[in-house]
C-alpha cells in the first residue's frame, strides 16, 4: 500500500488552517481572565494536530505553539515571570518554552494513532488530556530546574520541593481548567471534521458512480447530432 506524502495538498491546507487558528489564540485567547483564574484556549490546535496528522503534526504545531509562545512571553515581556525566568536562566527557559509543547503534540499524536486502532473517541480524549499534562508538567520540570531563580521570584526556599509545591499551588486550577477546555473542544471538533469528511467522500463516490451511466445514456441533443445512417436496400 503506497503511503501518502504528509506535505500533500489537503495537508498543507488544513496546517494552515490550524497554524492561523493557533496564532490567533495563542495571541488573544491563550491567557483570559475570568474569576481569579486564566483560560487558555491556544492548546486546542496542538490537540487538533495530533489527531488528524498523528506525530509530526502534533509536533509541528506545538513547536509553533512554543516559539509563539517564548516571543510573546519571554521575549517581549508579556508574562512577567516568564520574562524574569529568561533574564535569569535563558537556556533553561527557552528549552522549556518551546520542548513543552512540541512534547505534548509528538506524544499526543502518537497515543492518538495506537489507541485509535481500537477507538477513535477515547484516542481524542487521551490526545486532549495528554496535551494539558504534558504542558503543565514539562513547564514544572523546568522551573524546578530554575529552582534559584524560582525561589527569588516569589520568595520561597531555593529548594526543588519547595518550588514545585509554590508553583503547581499557583497554577493547579489552571491546569485542571486547560484540560477541561481540551476535553471539550477538541474531540468535539475531530469528530464535525470527520463527520464533514465522510459525507464529502459519500458525495464524490456517488457522482463517481453516477458519471460512467451517465456517460452511456445519450442525451437528445447528442442523438440529434449524430448522422443519421439510411437503411440499406436489399438488392434483388
Amino acid at each position: 500500500m503506497k503511503r501518502k506524502p504528509f506535505f500533500s495538498a489537503r495537508n498543507i491546507a488544513y496546517l494552515a488552517v490550524l497554524t492561523a487558528l493557533l496564532i490567533v489564540l495563542q495571541l488573544f485567547a491563550s491567557a483570559i481572565p475570568m474569576f481569579g483564574v486564566t483560560l487558555n484556549f491556544s492548546l486546542i490546535p496542538i490537540v487538533l494536530g495530533g489527531i488528524f496528522f498523528g506525530v509530526w503534526g502534533g509536533g509541528l504545531l506545538g513547536l509553533i505553539s512554543g516559539l509563539l509562545t517564548f516571543l510573546v512571553t519571554a521575549v517581549m515581556g508579556r508574562e512577567p515571570s516568564t520574562a524574569f525566568f529568561f533574564q535569569a536562566s535563558p537556556v533553561i527557559l527557552t528549552i522549556t518554552c518551546i520542548g513543552k509543547t512540541t512534547i505534548a503534540g509528538l506524544v499526543a499524536g502518537l497515543l492518538y494513532r495506537i489507541i485509535a486502532k481500537k477507538s477513535a473517541i477515547a484516542a481524542s480524549y487521551v490526545a486532549a488530556v495528554t496535551v494539558a499534562i504534558l504542558n503543565t508538567g514539562l513547564y514544572l520540570l523546568g522551573v524546578v530546574l530554575m529552582k534559584d531563580a524560582a525561589s527569588q521570584f516569589l520568595g520561597t526556599e531555593a529548594t526543588a520541593t519547595a518550588v514545585f509545591v509554590a508553583v503547581f499551588t499557583l497554577i493547579w486550577l489552571n491546569f485542571v481548567l486547560e484540560t477541561v477546555i481540551n476535553v471539550l473542544f477538541a474531540p468535539a471538533i475531530s469528530r464535525i471534521e470527520h463527520v464533514v469528511n465522510s459525507k464529502v467522500a459519500r458525495y464524490r463516490a456517488d457522482r463517481e458512480g453516477s458519471a460512467p451511466q451517465n456517460r452511456s445514456a445519450k442525451t437528445p441533443e447528442a442523438a440529434q447530432e449524430e448522422p443519421h445512417t439510411p437503411p440499406t436496400e436489399d438488392k434483388p
